[in-house]
């Protein structure tokens, strides 16, 4: 049975020499209370939207000049969000049930589609462009971005949390029901549900690039676990850094953001380190072209802000 062991390695400051994660830009975010939830990125336009779920608000952030240029406001529990390069808008997830496109232009609403409770996590399916997004008490729902009309579900129990497509596949965290589900998306049905077992609340889910195996973070207790696709058997399982609700496969290392306060860097099996952002700083986002990790940090300790954390040695 495979069992929880520290690989000992201290805590430091983004701006300590030795730190894999450095600092490299506070991009502050005016008028914004409590908690943040997720980030999308626009690689030609550099620009990052940061759904502020606490605020009511969407914030789009220039990276270059490191300055909020526009917000959303008015929105019920915003919580994900991605950009869709084609169409030029932004796709929105509300609390309220609402997946909202915007004109990534002017930010004016395009469009909107009613999945009646809680529109959460948001991929867009590579295959198609569709735009995948959990919801409720429990099912995934594809959209087409060209006619924001929703064409299939797929039905479950449990509200769906962090989610991962490959190919006609999606992975997806359902903490309600202590499962990890398979699901094919094209047929619209549950292929296989894999039990956590004593594990609890498995929020965040990356996937491999080869897509044999996927990682998932859970927060009680707090680990991390890397779970093979064809037989959904646990193959690793590490202690992780506590209130997990991002987790990333960056090249060789895997890298866990934290509402304890932290991001834990693992590389090969072995915690490289344990970063320090702030308390509730628990979503980020990844950007490999750029090896940077935007990490959302709200207002406990001032102002709310963007840490831009750069990977040291990506690869």
């Amino acid at each position: 049975m495979l069992g929880l062991a520290w690989s000992a390695s201290p805590s430091v400051q983004p701006t300590d020499p030795g730190s894999p994660l450095v600092l490299r830009r506070v991009i502050a975010l005016p008028a914004t209370k409590d908690r943040i939830d997720h980030l999308a990125f626009d690689p030609e336009g550099a620009r990052l939207f940061v759904a502020e779920v606490a605020n009511g608000s969407l914030d789009v952030v220039d990276t270059k000049s490191g300055k909020v240029t526009g917000r959303i406001a008015g929105l019920d529990e915003p919580q994900g969000v991605e950009w869709l390069p084609e169409e030029g808008e932004i796709v929105v997830a509300c609390g309220d049930g609402s997946v909202r496109f915007y004109s990534g232009a002017d930010l004016r609403l395009v469009a909107s589609v009613d999945l009646r409770d809680d529109a959460d996590d948001v991929r867009v399916d590579p295959r198609n462009g569709r735009v995948v997004v959990g919801y409720g008490n429990g099912g995934l729902a594809m959209i087409d971005p060209a006619t924001h009309r929703l064409t299939s579900r797929v039905i479950f129990h449990g509200h769906p949390e962090g989610f991962q497509l490959s190919g006609d596949r999606a992975y997806v965290n359902v903490p309600g029901d202590g499962a990890i589900l398979e699901l094919d998306l094209d047929r619209s049905r549950v292929l296989a549900r894999w039990p956590t077992g004593l594990h609890r609340l498995n929020f965040p889910m990356a996937i491999d690039p080869s897509g044999r195996t996927i990682a998932i973070a859970y927060r009680l207790p707090a680990a991390w676990a890397r779970i093979e696709v064809a037989t959904g058997k646990t193959v690793a399982l590490h202690p992780a850094c506590g209130d997990a609700d991002d987790i990333y496969e960056a090249g060789s290392r895997e890298l866990i953001v934290c509402g304890a306060g932290y991001v834990d860097v693992w590389r090969e099996g072995s915690l490289e380190a344990r970063v320090r952002t702030g308390s509730g700083a628990r979503t980020g986002l990844y950007l490999p072209a750029l090896h940077t990790l935007y990490v959302a940090v709200p207002d406990r300790h001032g102002a709310a802000a963007v840490w831009a954390l750069e990977l040291r040695d990506a690869g």
